[in-house]
């Protein structure tokens, strides 16, 4: 049962670290890979659950800058995950209506994958009810890095709302909340600059064993606290 004020304070933006497909596989003596797999299925029933549950924006940490130091192998493996969330996941959210932005350095995707994104991006710019954030190949440290390179380049000067739109998340809310699944309990890298005053939630539970329930009950959670921003 939802909170009787849920409603009423409903963040309009989530963050989500999906931390813990490996741990989740050894727990179940799979090969790690096969937490990837799980963990990106998971993706689209916990994306479905947090529009079904009001939120606006959700944003998630699917790649990290630090991923790509992985095997050789791991991050091949990762490549054709996303490739397949292009056409699965990513695809299926498209003809839901939901408008896609993916943020970081995509510099770094084969260039296929690149101009898949950027299709997808086009091709959603119009929606406007939900929308899903992807960090693929991102790190806060260097969006923030990025941002002040370009307002350098431009002969800005470097303001907190110049800095904002010149990010690669320029057109994105401050999350309300940011969730980390999987037990540790760090950011990550993860939104450093726009996660000032998020609500941080920590939960035990591997990525792949995430609920649309488990997120129902973080959300009534955040609507009993009181936000003041340092007030």
């Amino acid at each position: 049962m939802q909170h009787k004020d849920m409603n009423k304070k409903t963040p309009q933006c989530v963050g989500i670290i999906m931390d813990g497909n490996r741990r989740w596989a050894k727990e179940k003596n799979l090969p790690s890979l096969e937490g990837h797999k799980k963990g990106l299925g998971n993706f689209d029933t916990v994306a479905h659950a947090a529009r079904e549950l009001g939120v606006k924006h959700f944003v998630v940490y699917m790649l990290s800058t630090e991923n790509w130091n992985r095997a050789e192998t791991e991050v091949s493996y990762l490549m054709e995950l996303f490739q397949t969330a292009i056409n699965d996941a990513f695809n299926r959210l498209k003809q839901e209506g939901t408008r896609l932005h993916f943020i970081g350095d995509l510099s770094r995707f084969p260039v296929d994958i690149q101009k898949n994104l950027k299709k997808l991006e086009d091709e959603t710019k119009e929606y406007d009810d939900f929308h899903v954030w992807i960090c693929a190949s991102y790190g806060g440290r260097l969006e923030i890095i990025e941002a002040v390179k370009k307002l350098t380049d431009k002969g800005q000067a470097v303001t907190e709302e110049s800095l904002k739109e010149n990010m690669w998340s320029a057109g994105m809310p401050d999350p309300d909340i940011i969730i980390r699944t999987g037990g540790e309990k760090r950011l990550s890298n993860f939104l450093l600059w726009q996660s000032a005053y998020a609500e941080l939630f920590f939960t035990d539970t591997y990525w792949p064993a995430f609920t649309k329930e488990e997120l129902q009950d973080i959300l009534e959670q955040y609507a009993q606290r009181d936000r003041r921003y340092g007030k």
